[in-house]
């Protein structure tokens, strides 16, 4: 349970961002949600509202720092402290081969992914010191463990991320603040559903088709859903996980098993 902890989650979308919102929320956290666009984030404030919870959305672009600063101050203004973080904010550069993606597309995906990541951890950590206390969750992908041609803009950014985890976790560990990584693989929730759409009509067949090719590559023989992976973020979130840190944690149904 996350009862008495303040989350910061970036990056709340119609898939993961918004679904760990609502569970967080679910298990007792005060969220406080991060994304440029505020339509998901105001049905996600409605929807834990109406449930009992408290839950607040900020625009927010992670790349600018009075963007960060308002995220703050709004967390703070609301709820009185921060203790947790997931940095799931990113930006694909493209799916195209990794010399022929254009810099700039890198160089976006990396002030998205990594330093829009590290603005937002840098603003909370004060206050998780404050607090004595904190746990940030990185968000990583499988295409760091696994490549997947054309994937690199988006990988190599997301690789840089772990790196930074195990620095995160070697520094901070003597304030009592936790840092750890989720590399998440197929995610069945709106973007794989639009990929699947998507190769279903190029190759001419039914999308089940394209489901169980990717769902036979996986031990468990299903793509695990945004819903059921947020588990492993907010077990990482709780006090459960108090001695856990820079670690990482697949969550990908066994298609990759480190």
């Amino acid at each position: 349970m996350l009862d008495d902890e303040v989350v910061v989650i970036t990056g709340v979308g119609p898939g993961l961002g918004s679904k760990l919102a609502l569970r967080a929320a679910a298990q007792g956290a005060k969220v406080v949600m991060a994304a440029r666009s505020t339509e998901v984030m105001t049905q996600a404030e409605k929807e834990v509202a109406n449930a009992g919870g408290e839950a607040v959305g900020v625009s927010c672009d992670v790349r600018k720092p009075d963007d960060v600063a308002r995220l703050v101050d709004t967390a703070l203004d609301r709820f009185g402290t921060i203790t947790g973080l997931v940095n799931s904010a990113f930006g694909h550069a493209g799916f195209t081969d990794l010399l022929d993606t254009p810099e700039k597309a890198i160089r976006r995906s990396l002030d998205i992914t990594l330093f829009g990541a590290l603005n937002v951890t840098r603003a909370v950590v004060p206050h998780m010191k404050a607090a004595g206390r904190g746990s940030i969750v990185n968000i990583g992908t499988m295409t760091t463990r696994k490549p997947s041609r054309g994937e690199g803009g988006y990988a190599v950014p997301k690789a840089a991320m772990a790196t930074a985890t195990q620095y995160l976790a070697l520094e901070l560990g003597s304030h009592g603040i936790r840092a750890n990584h989720v590399i998440m693989g197929w995610l069945d929730g709106p973007s794989v559903r639009f990929y699947i759409k998507m190769k279903a009509e190029n190759r001419g067949v039914p999308e089940q088709e394209i489901y169980d090719e990717v769902a036979g590559r996986i031990p468990l023989g299903r793509i695990p859903t945004d819903d059921a992976c947020t588990g492993a973020v907010l077990f990482l979130l709780s006090r459960n996980a108090s001695e856990i840190t820079g670690a990482t944690l697949d969550v990908n149904g066994g298609e990759y098993m480190p």
